[in-house]
């Protein structure tokens, strides 16, 4: 699989998606609104840019777009978690955990 970066936003809405594992756009934008505001247009939009990316699809049911994951979450947070390590600590866990322990 190809390496998947998402943006702050994207990444909160496939949070809701894995929680959700399918959902509906507004209830995306509901679930994001209960943390920050958020325009259901840019919900929409991003959307669409993780189905572009891979990283989601959507199905209709009565004519209504159910979105859900195609990428796992384990996977995507193992990525990121070793991108941080490798750009931030030159690739050296023992130094992630260095640097844990002195803060």
């Amino acid at each position: 699989m190809a390496t998947m970066r998402f943006g702050k936003v994207q990444l909160r809405i496939m949070r809701v998606l894995w929680a959700k594992e399918r959902a509906n756009a507004r209830e995306i934008t509901d679930g994001l609104n209960k943390i920050s505001p958020i325009a259901h247009s840019t919900v929409q939009t991003l959307l669409r840019k993780l189905e572009e990316k891979g990283a989601g699809d959507h199905d209709i049911e009565n004519r209504t777009f159910i979105f859900f994951p195609l990428v796992n979450q384990e996977n995507v947070t193992r990525h990121a978690f070793r991108e941080f390590i490798d750009r931030v600590f030159m690739g050296s866990s023992t130094g992630l955990v260095s640097y844990l322990l002195r803060s």
